[in-house]
């Protein structure tokens, strides 16, 4: 999978760190069908957080935008 990253352009997810769902509570995870906004760390890159959309049954990025 790649992610376009807003300042680096688009890069392979091994660059990437998932922190997980955008959520209230990280504790009760639900495993949603369909889009999902995700927390993502460049840590191999830019190192900015950003927030991935993607559908979790094709794995497809749907938005990518940095927190607000």
């Amino acid at each position: 999978m790649r992610i376009p990253c807003p300042h680096c352009g688009e890069r392979d997810v091994a660059e990437f760190v998932c922190r997980g769902a955008v959520a209230d509570d990280l504790h009760l995870r639900d495993n949603p069908i369909g889009p999902v906004a995700e927390h993502w760390y460049h840590a191999q890159g830019c190192r900015n957080w950003i927030v991935v959309t993607r559908d979790t049954r094709t794995h497809a990025i749907l938005n990518v935008e940095y927190p607000r």
